[in-house]
């Protein structure tokens, strides 16, 4: 299961989950674990911690970061689908995301690391990504596309146990 932040704009208008620019980047990423884009929306249930497009962010880069409110409101969604899917393997995309399920620490002491966590209904091993829409420059810091590609080989070999 992979749990984004919310959809961006091209998502809200066509639907389809991580189908605009950062839906491209992750997509790359997921080939590299060894998870084309075909197979990815096919084996893997993608939701989000909020339902709907938060807008644009006041500054024009990226999107607004979905308020506590929202994220409260619609909270009861994700419960039910993890409770409905039970997923053996979560995969946070973003901050948001992330800190729903690990603590709040700095992204470089949690994107390439495998964490087992309980969430509520079950539990399962997370391996976070950061958000993939370009909108930070976290990634372009020294050392932090290795931490993803070391997040990618966990999730490989996460879905590769899977399919044993």
């Amino acid at each position: 299961m992979l749990i984004g932040q919310a959809p961006g704009k091209v998502e809200a208008e066509g639907g389809v989950p991580f189908s605009g620019r950062a839906g491209r980047t992750l997509f790359r990423w997921l080939a590299r674990a060894g998870l084309d884009e075909e197979s990815a929306r096919d084996l893997v249930y993608i939701s989000a911690i909020t339902r709907c497009f938060p807008g644009a962010h006041p500054s024009g880069r990226g999107d607004r970061v979905p308020t506590r409110q929202e994220q409260s409101q619609c909270a009861d969604w994700l419960e039910t689908e993890l409770r409905i899917i039970r997923p053996a393997v979560l995969i946070p995309v973003g901050r948001l995301a992330i800190e729903r399920f690990l603590p709040k620490l700095p992204l470089n002491e949690l994107i390439g690391t495998r964490h087992v966590v309980d969430y509520g209904v079950g539990q399962g091993v997370a391996i976070p990504l950061p958000h993939p829409s370009g909108a930070s420059s976290w990634i372009h810091q020294p050392g932090n596309a290795m931490l993803v590609e070391t997040a990618l080989q966990l999730i490989g070999s996460e879905l590769a146990a899977l399919r044993e």
